[in-house]
Protein backbone atom coordinates (compact mmCIF):
# COMPACT_ATOMS: atom_id res chain seq x y z
CA UNK A 1 0.00 0.00 0.00
CA UNK A 2 1.28 3.42 -0.67
CA UNK A 3 1.33 6.14 1.58
CA UNK A 4 -2.04 6.89 2.46
CA UNK A 5 -3.99 10.54 1.57
CA UNK A 6 -6.29 12.69 2.58
CA UNK A 7 -9.17 14.67 0.89
CA UNK A 8 -12.33 17.00 2.79
CA UNK A 9 -15.14 17.28 1.20
CA UNK A 10 -18.79 19.17 2.16
CA UNK A 11 -22.34 17.95 0.58
CA UNK A 12 -24.71 18.33 3.86
CA UNK A 13 -25.33 16.27 6.83
CA UNK A 14 -21.95 14.15 7.59
CA UNK A 15 -23.60 10.65 8.33
CA UNK A 16 -24.90 9.85 4.97
CA UNK A 17 -21.39 11.41 3.32
CA UNK A 18 -19.21 9.49 5.61
CA UNK A 19 -21.10 6.16 4.67
CA UNK A 20 -20.97 6.43 1.27
CA UNK A 21 -17.23 7.45 1.54
CA UNK A 22 -16.40 4.44 3.87
CA UNK A 23 -18.31 2.14 1.04
CA UNK A 24 -15.54 2.98 -1.60
CA UNK A 25 -12.82 0.61 -2.25
CA UNK A 26 -10.22 2.16 -1.57
CA UNK A 27 -11.22 4.12 1.28
CA UNK A 28 -9.37 3.54 4.41
CA UNK A 29 -11.73 5.73 7.13
CA UNK A 30 -13.93 8.62 6.52
CA UNK A 31 -14.27 11.10 9.52
CA UNK A 32 -17.08 13.06 10.22
CA UNK A 33 -16.28 16.89 11.51
CA UNK A 34 -16.15 20.37 10.67
CA UNK A 35 -14.28 22.77 9.13
CA UNK A 36 -14.01 26.25 6.76
CA UNK A 37 -14.58 27.88 9.86
CA UNK A 38 -13.67 30.41 12.21
CA UNK A 39 -14.06 28.87 15.58
CA UNK A 40 -11.31 26.42 17.30
CA UNK A 41 -12.21 22.88 18.19
CA UNK A 42 -16.17 23.57 17.75
CA UNK A 43 -18.65 21.41 19.09
CA UNK A 44 -22.03 20.28 16.84
CA UNK A 45 -24.31 22.96 18.79
CA UNK A 46 -22.17 25.93 17.57
CA UNK A 47 -22.36 24.33 14.09
CA UNK A 48 -25.64 24.04 14.02
CA UNK A 49 -26.22 27.64 15.09
CA UNK A 50 -24.31 28.75 11.57
CA UNK A 51 -22.43 31.41 13.77
CA UNK A 52 -18.97 29.29 13.27
CA UNK A 53 -19.06 29.66 9.36
CA UNK A 54 -18.19 25.74 9.38
CA UNK A 55 -19.56 23.07 7.16
CA UNK A 56 -20.43 19.97 8.04
CA UNK A 57 -17.62 17.88 6.01
CA UNK A 58 -16.26 14.33 5.99
CA UNK A 59 -12.18 13.71 5.86
CA UNK A 60 -11.44 10.85 3.87
CA UNK A 61 -7.80 8.46 4.22
CA UNK A 62 -7.46 6.98 0.85
CA UNK A 63 -5.21 4.56 -0.43
CA UNK A 64 -4.03 6.39 -4.30
CA UNK A 65 -3.13 2.73 -5.50
CA UNK A 66 -6.41 1.97 -4.92
CA UNK A 67 -8.54 4.79 -5.67
CA UNK A 68 -7.52 8.25 -6.90
CA UNK A 69 -8.54 11.66 -6.12
CA UNK A 70 -10.18 12.14 -9.26
CA UNK A 71 -12.45 9.02 -8.69
CA UNK A 72 -13.22 10.45 -4.71
CA UNK A 73 -14.16 14.13 -6.86
CA UNK A 74 -16.67 12.01 -8.89
CA UNK A 75 -17.93 9.96 -5.83
CA UNK A 76 -18.94 13.54 -4.16
CA UNK A 77 -20.49 15.00 -7.13
CA UNK A 78 -22.33 11.35 -7.41
CA UNK A 79 -23.89 11.45 -3.43
CA UNK A 80 -25.80 14.83 -3.41
CA UNK A 81 -26.86 17.91 -5.63
CA UNK A 82 -24.42 20.66 -6.17
CA UNK A 83 -26.60 22.69 -7.32
CA UNK A 84 -28.27 23.80 -3.96
CA UNK A 85 -27.05 26.32 -2.25
CA UNK A 86 -26.47 25.78 1.60
CA UNK A 87 -29.33 22.61 1.05
CA UNK A 88 -29.39 18.95 0.55
CA UNK A 89 -32.64 17.44 0.95
CA UNK A 90 -34.12 18.60 5.07
CA UNK A 91 -31.28 20.16 6.02
CA UNK A 92 -31.14 23.92 5.43
CA UNK A 93 -27.96 26.04 6.95
CA UNK A 94 -24.62 27.23 5.89
CA UNK A 95 -23.36 24.12 7.51
CA UNK A 96 -24.62 21.89 4.67
CA UNK A 97 -23.02 23.99 1.66
CA UNK A 98 -21.14 21.63 -0.78
CA UNK A 99 -17.55 21.96 -1.20
CA UNK A 100 -14.08 21.01 -2.09
CA UNK A 101 -11.63 21.65 0.89
CA UNK A 102 -8.35 20.79 -1.18
CA UNK A 103 -5.03 19.87 0.78
CA UNK A 104 -3.18 20.59 -2.04
CA UNK A 105 -2.70 22.41 -5.63
CA UNK A 106 -3.29 19.10 -7.68
CA UNK A 107 -5.98 18.28 -5.55
CA UNK A 108 -7.62 21.76 -6.35
CA UNK A 109 -6.86 21.16 -9.88
CA UNK A 110 -8.43 18.15 -10.25
CA UNK A 111 -11.34 19.47 -8.38
CA UNK A 112 -11.80 22.39 -11.00
CA UNK A 113 -11.38 20.09 -13.80
CA UNK A 114 -13.76 17.32 -12.37
CA UNK A 115 -16.54 20.27 -11.24
CA UNK A 116 -16.49 22.09 -14.78
CA UNK A 117 -16.84 18.15 -16.71
CA UNK A 118 -20.28 17.75 -14.15
CA UNK A 119 -21.31 21.37 -15.34
CA UNK A 120 -21.76 19.65 -18.55
CA UNK A 121 -24.23 17.54 -17.63
CA UNK A 122 -26.75 19.98 -15.08
CA UNK A 123 -29.45 22.22 -16.34
CA UNK A 124 -28.08 24.38 -13.20
CA UNK A 125 -25.03 26.48 -12.14
CA UNK A 126 -23.34 23.68 -9.40
CA UNK A 127 -22.56 25.85 -6.52
CA UNK A 128 -19.80 23.81 -4.86
CA UNK A 129 -17.36 25.70 -3.38
CA UNK A 130 -13.97 25.22 -3.77
CA UNK A 131 -11.91 26.34 -1.07
CA UNK A 132 -8.15 25.53 0.23
CA UNK A 133 -8.69 23.30 3.53
CA UNK A 134 -8.19 24.71 6.78
CA UNK A 135 -8.16 23.40 10.13
CA UNK A 136 -10.37 19.98 10.45
CA UNK A 137 -12.07 19.34 13.66
CA UNK A 138 -13.42 15.53 14.15
CA UNK A 139 -17.21 15.59 15.22
CA UNK A 140 -18.19 14.22 18.85
CA UNK A 141 -18.13 10.05 18.88
CA UNK A 142 -21.52 9.83 18.67
CA UNK A 143 -21.45 11.19 14.69
CA UNK A 144 -18.78 9.17 13.96
CA UNK A 145 -20.43 5.82 12.08
CA UNK A 146 -23.49 6.90 12.77
CA UNK A 147 -25.34 5.36 10.13
CA UNK A 148 -23.39 2.42 10.47
CA UNK A 149 -24.64 2.20 14.17
CA UNK A 150 -28.02 2.74 13.45
CA UNK A 151 -27.92 -0.60 11.46
CA UNK A 152 -26.31 -2.48 13.24
CA UNK A 153 -29.31 -1.65 16.65
CA UNK A 154 -31.81 -2.35 13.89
CA UNK A 155 -30.42 -5.57 13.19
Amino acid sequence: MSQPQEAIFAAGCFWGVEDRFRQLPGVIDAISGYTGGHVDHPDYRQVCSGETGHAEAVLVRFDPDRIGYTDLVHAFFAMHDPTTPNRQGPDVGSQYRSAIFPLDDTQRAIAERVMAGHQETLARPIVTEITPATAFWPAEDYHQRYLEKRRAQMS
